[in-house]
This record gives C-alpha cells, structure tokens and sequence, in this order.
C-alpha cells in the first residue's frame, strides 16, 4: 500500500512554441496550475505522506526560475520546446532530485500542468 497526497500551485509566464503553425508561435503567457502528488510506503509518526508545507516549499523552489520569466529564453526551454508536456516533465525531474534530499522516503508519483481550464498535461512515474 501507498499513500499519495498531492498540493497545488500556480504561476505565471509566458512562451511561444516552435515549429508550430497557428496563435501559439506568437509570445503569449499562461496563468499555469501545477499538481504536484507525492507518495510514501509508511506514514511519517505523525501521520504525513510529506507535510504540506515541505511540499509547497519544495514547488516554489522548481517554480522560482520559471515564473515571471519568458520559458524560451530559460534553461532548459531555450533548447526544448515549453510545451506543457515538456514544462510537466521539466517540474517532474526537478521535484525527484529534490525529494531525494530532503524526504528520501517520499517519491514523486505524478506532475499535472494546466496552461488553460481545458488543458492539462501529465507525467507520471512509470509502473
């Protein structure tokens, strides 16, 4: 058995997507929400998967660089596409190293990255 929690945040920026045809290869900015959910085998003793203040401090870290910023002028969106798939992978990566240090029981189970109400892309761990 695995308990999953996950916290929610937002952020500001804005991209143009390449090799693209229509609106979006034009500079525009989303208000993205991003879905962080954590897991862990055993509760903590006081009953946490991760408190949710750790979570929120762990996101506003990864989130630090990318908000406010045009993502294709930001590593490693100057080289990849700011896609949400891609910003989703991106927050995943970067949210692993993290946890790995500071909570080393947890793991990160999945990232979900709105740029709209409609749309949202996801990355999960692997089964």
């Amino acid at each position: 058995m695995r308990y999953l929690v996950y916290r929610e945040t937002f952020f500001a920026a804005a991209h143009r997507l390449r090799n693209y045809r229509g609106k979006c290869e034009n500079l525009h900015g989303h208000n993205w929400r991003v879905r962080l959910t954590v897991s862990r085998a055993e509760l903590t003793d006081e009953g946490f998967v991760m408190d949710f203040k750790e979570i929120d401090d762990l996101l506003a870290t990864v989130l630090e660089r990318l908000d406010h910023h045009d993502l294709n002028e930001t590593s490693p969106f100057d080289a990849v596409n700011p896609t949400a798939e891609h910003i989703a992978r991106h927050i995943f990566e970067e949210s692993c190293k993290i946890i790995a240090v500071r909570a080393p029981a947890c793991r990160v189970e999945q990232v979900a990255v709105w740029e709209s109400e409609k749309s949202c892309a996801i990355v999960e761990r692997d089964r």
